[in-house]
C-alpha cells in the first residue's frame, strides 16, 4: 500500500491583497518569531495565545479552505473548576478567521459534557508594530511608544504605536452576549454552558494606518456570500484560461495555481477592473516588486493579461527620474522594491522604492511586447512608449557600465545588494572552485535578456512607424550576440559562462542561469544541443528539477537558496528555452518532473523552491525552510511549462495564434478552456493519434486563424546576414 506524503509549512496561511496572517497550526502566535498578523509592512499582532482556566488548547485539526480563511477545531485538556473537573476532550472550541482589509475572528465554544460547565475562556493579545525587515532578520530596535487602553463599554483592546509622524494601532473589537473583562494583559470571557449547549462571539481586528483605517469587510467565515473580495476572486476564475486533462498532477497544480494567482492580487494597486499587480509572495514579499511582476506577467499570459497591463503601468509610474546612490536609482530604471514601513518611512532602508535590480529594466520591454503580442492594442504601446524609450537609454548609459558593449552591475547604496540578478542571495555568484565573485559582474542571461528586448522592441517600433529606431535596435541586438558568442562560451564546458568577473574574464560555473540564455534566443543554434544535453547530467538534474547550481562545485548545497537549491521559476523559463530551439521531449521532462513534485506539496501549491537532493526511489521534495507559499512566479510555473509543451505563441496584432504542439506519453491529451488572444476566446483541444499530436481549436468569439508554426529562437548574425 503506498503512503500518500503531503509537504508544507507548518503555519497558517491567509492573506488577502496586503494584509496577511500567518500563525501556528493551532492559530496561535508564537512569541519572539516571524509569526503576526501584518499589513503594509507592519507587525500588528505579535503574539496571540487562548487558554481554558490558564490550560492550553490541543488542536485536533486544522485548515485554510479558502486563501482569505482559516480554520481551526480544538479540544480541552483536563480542567479543574470550582464545580467539578472537566474531562480532557469534552469541550470544543473552534476558531475561524477571515482576512478582508482587516481581520474578522470567530469564536465557537460546544460542552459536550453530560453537565453543566464554568471556565474562564482568555486570550492573550500583544502587538510590537515591528518593520517587516525586522521581523524577517530577528533584528529588533526599540523605537516609539506603545500604550494599551481597554475600553469595557466598547469592549475594545487598543493598542497604538507612535514614533514622530509614524502612527499605527490595533484594535481588536468583540461582540458577545458575555461581557469580557481585561486584567493582566489577557482577556477573559466567563464562560457558563449547559450540557449540549454552544457559546458564539465575534470579534474584529482593525487596523490603523495613521488616518487610514483598514475595518474588516468580511463576517464569519464562511456564512457570509458575495463579499467584495469573494466577488473578485469569482470575476479572476471566470475571465482565467481553464485547463483539463486526464493527467491529475497537471490539472490539479494549474487549477491551485490559478487560484493563488488571483489571491495575491493586491487590490489596493488596481489600475482598473481588468488590471492587478501581484503581490510577490506571502509572507516577505506582498508588496510592490519589479523582477516577480515582470516574470509574473509573463508566465500568465495564457492565463490573463490583466497581471501584465497592471505591472506596466505600476512598474511606469515608478520609474527612476534622477541619480540617487542610496536607492541605486539611475534615470530610466525600473523599480526592484517598494516598501511601507516605519523604517522606509524614516529612510532606514532605501526602499521607497529601491532600485537595485539589473534585469527589471530590460525585462519591462519584453513584458511590453509581449503583452502586445497578446491583446493586439496598439495604444498600450503608445501609452507606454515614453517609458520604454528611458529604460532603453538606461540599458545603454547605465546598463553597460564600461562601454564594452555588456550589461554588468555595481551597486553604489551604503545597504546595497551583492547580486542584483534573479539570483540576489548575497553568495549565489561562485567561480568553479566555490570562491565568490565580486563586482562588477556581467551576468549571463542579462546579456540574453538585453538581446532579447532589442529584438523584440524592434517589432514595436516597426507598429509605431519608427522604423529608423527598430533597425538601430536590431543592428545592436546582432551586434550583442556576436560578441557574447565570443566571450562567453567555454568550449570545455559546452555551456556558457556564468558571468564575467570584474577582470572581464569569463567564470565558466555550471549554473541554471544558462538556460535563460534559451529563452531569450541569443544563444547560438549549433550549440544549442550541447547546452540542454549538459542540463540534465546528474549535477544539475536532481529528478525534481534543475538546480540552480551544480553539485559538483565546492558551494553546492541543495539546502541553500540559490547555491543548487530548485526554484519551479526558473525551471519553466528554462524549458520555455528548450521548446523555443527545437527541444520539445527535454521541455516536456521539466514539466513532468515539476508537477510530480508538485503532487507532494499540500494543496498542489508550489513553494518559492525546494532543495536540490536526489530523485530517489521512496524520498520527496523537501521545502526550502523560509519559502514564500503562496508564492506568485512558483505558482505561475505551470503556465509556461504548459505553454512550451503546446508552443503556443500569440500574434494578436494580426489575429493569429500559432501552435506548435508535441504532447508527451505521459500527457495523452489536455483541453484550454477560454483561452483569449486580442478580441478573440478560444478553446482548443489536444490529444495523441498514432504518435502524433492532434488539436482541434473551437473559436467562442472574436476573429482569429490558428496555425501550425515551429517556435524559433532569433535569427542569428550569420542568418542576418
Amino acid at each position: 500500500m503506498s503512503v500518500e506524503i503531503s509537504v508544507g509549512p507548518p503555519v497558517l496561511t491567509i492573506n488577502n491583497g496586503s494584509t496577511f496572517m500567518v500563525t501556528e497550526l493551532s492559530g496561535e502566535i508564537a512569541a519572539n518569531g516571524e509569526q503576526g498578523l501584518f499589513a503594509s509592512d507592519t507587525r500588528f499582532v505579535s503574539y496571540y495565545a487562548i487558554s481554558a482556566n490558564g490550560e492550553p488548547w490541543t488542536r485536533v485539526t486544522s485548515s485554510t479552505p479558502i486563501y482569505y480563511g482559516a480554520r481551526i477545531h480544538l479540544t480541552n485538556a483536563d480542567l479543574i473548576t470550582e464545580d467539578i473537573p472537566v474531562a480532557a476532550g469534552t469541550i470544543s472550541l473552534t476558531i475561524s478567521r477571515g482576512v478582508a482589509e482587516g481581520v474578522h475572528e470567530d469564536l465557537d465554544l460546544v460542552n459536550y459534557n453530560r453537565n453543566p460547565i464554568r471556565f474562564n475562556l482568555e486570550i492573550a493579545i500583544r502587538s510590537d508594530f515591528a518593520d517587516l525587515f525586522e521581523v524577517k532578520s530577528h533584528r529588533f530596535v526599540r523605537r516609539g511608544r506603545i500604550e494599551t487602553q481597554w475600553d469595557p463599554d466598547a469592549r475594545e483592546l487598543r493598542t497604538s504605536y507612535s514614533n514622530l509622524d509614524f502612527n499605527r494601532a490595533l484594535v481588536y473589537r468583540i461582540s458577545s452576549d458575555t461581557r469580557p473583562d481585561y486584567a493582566n494583559g489577557r482577556i477573559t470571557f466567563p464562560i457558563e454552558l449547559q450540557a449540549g449547549a454552544s457559546w458564539h462571539t465575534c470579534c474584529d481586528y482593525v487596523l490603523a494606518h495613521g488616518a487610514n483605517i483598514k475595518e474588516p469587510t468580511r463576517t464569519c467565515l464562511l456564512r457570509s456570500e458575495d463579499t467584495r473580495f469573494d466577488s473578485l476572486q469569482r470575476g479572476w476564475l471566470s475571465q482565467a484560461t481553464a485547463l483539463t486533462s486526464a493527467n491529475e498532477d497537471l490539472y490539479r497544480l494549474y487549477r491551485q495555481s490559478v487560484e493563488d494567482m488571483g489571491a495575491l492580487r493586491m487590490h489596493d494597486h488596481d489600475s482598473a477592473d481588468d488590471q492587478w499587480l501581484p503581490a510577490a509572495g506571502v509572507p516577505w514579499f506582498v508588496t510592490v516588486f519589479g523582477r516577480d511582476s515582470l516574470i509574473v506577467s509573463l508566465q500568465n499570459m495564457i492565463v490573463n493579461t490583466g497581471l501584465a497591463r497592471g505591472a506596466l503601468k505600476k512598474l511606469g509610474q515608478f520609474q527612476a527620474q534622477a541619480m540617487d546612490d542610496y536607492r541605486d536609482a539611475e534615470p530610466g530604471k525600473i523599480l526592484h522594491e517598494l516598501r511601507f514601513g516605519e523604517l522606509a518611512h524614516f529612510h532606514r532602508v532605501p526602499h521607497t522604492p529601491y532600485y537595485g535590480t539589473a534585469d527589471a529594466t530590460p525585462l519591462y520591454l519584453i513584458v511590453l511586447h509581449e503583452a502586445w503580442k497578446w491583446l493586439g492594442d496598439l495604444s498600450l504601446l503608445r501609452d507606454h512608449r515614453d517609458v520604454a524609450i528611458r529604460c532603453l537609454e538606461w540599458i545603454d548609459r547605465y546598463g553597460d557600465l564600461d562601454g564594452d558593449g555588456f550589461q554588468e552591475y555595481k551597486t553604489r547604496s551604503s545597504q546595497r545588494y551583492e547580486n542584483v540578478g534573479w539570483k540576489d542571495s548575497g553568495d549565489a555568484v561562485v567561480y568553479p572552485d566555490g570562491t565568490q565573485v565580486k563586482q562588477p559582474k556581467a551576468l549571463c542571461e542579462l546579456q540574453g535578456y538585453v538581446f532579447d528586448a532589442w529584438n523584440r522592441m524592434a517589432e514595436v517600433f516597426d507598429a509605431l512607424g519608427e522604423q529608423d529606431r527598430a533597425s538601430d535596435l536590431r543592428r545592436k541586438a546582432a551586434e550583442l550576440q556576436e560578441r557574447f558568442e565570443q566571450h562567453f562560451w567555454c568550449e570545455d564546458a559546452s555551456f556558457y559562462a556564468l558571468t564575467l568577473d570584474p577582470e572581464k574574464k569569463a567564470v565558466p560555473t555550471i549554473a541554471s542561469n544558462c538556460g535563460h540564455l534559451l529563452w531569450s534566443g541569443i544563444a547560438r543554434r549549433d550549440r544549442a544541443e550541447r547546452v540542454v544535453k549538459r542540463f540534465f547530467e546528474p549535477d544539475l538534474w536532481s529528478g525534481w528539477g534543475i538546480r540552480t547550481l551544480s553539485s559538483r562545485n565546492p558551494a553546492y548545497n541543495p539546502f541553500s537558496y540559490q547555491r543548487g537549491s530548485v526554484w519551479p521559476h526558473d525551471n519553466g523559463i528554462i524549458a520555455m528555452g528548450f521548446k523555443r530551439y527545437g527541444f520539445a521531449a527535454e521541455a516536456a521532462r521539466v514539466a513532468r518532473d515539476i508537477s510530480e513534485a508538485a503532487s507532494y506539496f499540500a494543496g498542489y501549491r508550489l513553494p518559492e523552491l525546494y532543495a536540490g537532493i536526489e530523485r530517489q526511489p521512496g524520498n520527496f521534495p523537501v521545502q526550502y525552510l523560509g519559502a514564500n507559499v503562496p508564492q506568485a512566479w512558483a505558482a505561475g510555473s505551470i503556465f509556461h511549462l504548459v505553454q512550451s509543451i503546446l508552443g503556443l505563441q500569440a500574434d494578436a496584432p494580426n489575429h493569429r495564434l500559432y501552435v506548435d504542439a508535441q504532447l508527451p506519453k505521459w500527457l495523452p491529451e489536455v483541453t484550454l478552456h477560454g483561452l483569449v488572444v486580442g478580441n478573440a476566446k478560444v478553446d482548443i483541444r489536444f490529444w495523441a493519434e498514432s504518435g502524433e499530436t492532434q488539436w482541434e481549436p473551437s473559436v467562442r468569439e472574436g476573429d482569429l486563424l490558428i496555425e501550425q508554426r515551429v517556435w524559433e529562437p532569433w535569427p542569428s548574425t550569420e542568418e542576418q546576414r
